[in-house]
């Protein structure tokens, strides 16, 4: 799995690749397939406070948080739409399309694997061809003493049939979702914690802001475990930013197809010939008589 990795990876293209393929259980563990929530049971521990610093108990705590965490993400996960689903279905049908054809990079930036930039643009025609009002954002934020500036592009589909009260419904589809949880030293139960995330997310801004809620709790934890600092990028109010900071949309349009070498669309420009110009009226003196031949 790559590490600090914004873009998107080879390796994360390789997931793509075994998705596509038809592999049902990365295709559930990749999008989330499962339309109904599952039964969660939370179980309660109560341990008296004052017994917190005995090391048995404390582990007991610990084991109970992370597994309630997972308990949480799961059913967050789970819980999906109709519409989630069939935006779901379609962008896993535009990946395969993708992987198949594959993708020209019109931004020529050296980038090993798929570029994201162009990986967007064509999921993004391919969503706006099966009928859904899909555009890429770019969402930016300034500094605050909390966190650092920044900004961050992703997908989102703007639902207008499936609103109540006028209210429009976003569904953010963020192509590299597990890779911007990842951490450098990360305990053993975050990793597990993050293992259940999808690669590929698609859901409602609601449920992404449940799971940035549950994420950002357990980053907090596994550095406080660590006597480590949470980094500003890592806190919850930036995690957010990504996705719901001040937006910029840019809806694609197909490339048009290439020209023949050595045509071009434009209109042919007027150009005199040497053999047709007029020389008697430009340099009179140059007049010639005609000399024919025989």
């Amino acid at each position: 799995m790559a590490k600090n990795s914004v873009s998107l990876s080879h390796q994360n293209s390789n997931e793509i690749l075994k998705f596509v393929d038809g592999r049902a259980s990365f295709a559930y563990v990749v999008f989330g397939l499962l339309e109904e929530s599952p039964e969660v049971a939370f179980d309660s521990c109560d341990i008296d406070q004052t017994s917190l610093d005995n090391n048995s108990c404390n582990a007991q705590v610990n084991k109970a948080f992370w597994e309630t965490q997972v308990q949480l993400l799961q059913a967050t996960i789970y819980r999906t739409s109709p519409l989630e689903s069939k935006i779901r279905q379609s962008t896993k049908k535009a990946l395969k399309e993708i992987t198949l054809v594959g993708v020209q990079c019109v931004c020529q930036r050296p980038v090993t694997g798929i570029c994201r930039n162009c990986l967007q643009r064509e999921i993004s025609i391919r969503l706006q061809n099966d009928g859904y009002n899909c555009a890429i954002c770019k969402s930016k934020w300034k500094s605050s003493p909390e966190i650092p500036a920044g900004e961050h592009t992703y997908l989102e589909v703007v639902d207008k049939s499936s609103s109540e009260k006028g209210k429009l419904t976003r569904v953010i589809i963020e192509l590299n979702f597990r890779s911007e949880f990842e951490m450098v030293r990360p305990s053993e139960e975050y990793n597990g914690l993050i293992s259940h995330l999808p690669e590929v997310f698609v859901g409602k801004a609601e449920r992404l802001r449940a799971l940035i809620k549950i994420l950002c709790a357990s980053a907090k934890k596994c550095m406080k475990e660590k006597n480590m600092h949470l980094g500003p990028w890592r806190r919850q109010e930036y995690m957010q930013a990504k996705w719901f900071g001040t937006c910029y949309t840019t809806t694609p349009t197909p490339t048009p197809e290439p020209l023949l070498v050595g045509y071009s669309g434009r209109p042919p420009k007027p150009r005199a010939s040497m053999l047709t110009f007029d020389l008697v009226d430009k340099l009179p003196g140059l007049l010639c008589p005609v000399v024919e031949v025989v």
